[in-house]
């Protein structure tokens, strides 16, 4: 009969129950596989969770990838607020760029009529 259950999700209960009896009786990892049927990839896995995170890393979900990729998606006000915002920001910038050319362009003539 092969060992463990391909797919199968433990309780965070059983994992605790798991590597804290490995722990205490200070059992090997193929003493702890055989005891409670498990592979041993999971348990070196819950270890290194435990030892981390303690108990409360059993009942947080890390599977998958990061969700650091894609930012959170904003409120529709606050998403309408920041395009009129940058909208009145190239406008100004391009009023001042036109401005500057303006500016220069007078001291230009100034200088050239003296």
């Amino acid at each position: 009969m092969p060992r463990g259950v391909p797919n199968k999700r433990y309780t965070p209960e059983f994992k605790q129950q798991v590597i804290e009896t490995m722990l205490r009786e200070k059992l090997s990892y193929s003493e702890t596989e055989s005891r409670f049927d498990v592979y041993r990839k999971r348990i070196t896995d819950w270890e290194r969770v435990y030892l981390s995170y303690g108990v409360e890393g059993f009942y947080t979900e890390r599977r998958g990838r990061c969700g650091t990729g894609r930012p959170p998606k904003l409120e529709k006000q606050v998403e309408e607020d920041l395009i009129a915002e940058n909208q009145r920001l190239r406008a100004e910038n391009e009023y001042l760029k036109n401005l500057q050319a303006l500016v220069l362009e007078d001291e230009r003539k100034a200088r050239k009529n003296r």
